[in-house]
């Protein structure tokens, strides 16, 4: 594996290994999650970390801290219609926060990717299939 270059990995795995050894499993457990909640999401690196398109707009990205995992969603839409299932969880403006010290809420995961799959979708077929192309800053492969 070739060695990333000014801290900015190339790929999720690069990503993975480069963080703690008690990290990685989590992230694994997260990566594993969104692809099986998604399988048609474009899987690269956006903004540093590990994220998901679809239909070329930004779904989901995640992050591993020192005391917690992140899961980023691109959107803070879903954050209500989840809101007793995200009680205990630090949330902050489409972002949610997993401490490392509990189990990874894998289901939980897979509802936010498939909430945000769902809007994704339906923001497409309001706006038309000149938008389904596009997409802000690309992931890179």
């Amino acid at each position: 594996m070739a060695a990333m270059q000014e801290g900015i990995p190339r790929s999720v795995e690069e990503y993975i290994a480069a963080q703690p050894e008690a990290v990685r499993p989590k992230l694994e457990q997260m990566r594993a999650a969104i692809r099986n909640a998604v399988p048609e999401a474009v899987e690269g690196i956006g903004y540093h970390m590990p994220g998901y398109k679809l239909m070329g707009r930004p779904m989901l990205y995640f992050a591993g801290f020192k005391e917690h995992c992140s899961l980023f969603a691109a959107s803070g839409s879903f954050l209500a219609s989840l809101k007793d299932e995200l009680k205990g969880y630090d949330l902050r403006k489409g972002t949610v926060h997993f401490p490392l010290t509990k189990p990874v809420p894998v289901e939980l995961i897979s509802r936010i990717a498939k909430l945000r799959a769902d809007g994704i979708t339906e923001s497409v077929k309001k706006a038309g299939p000149s938008l389904a192309k596009g997409g802000r800053k690309a992931l890179r492969k």
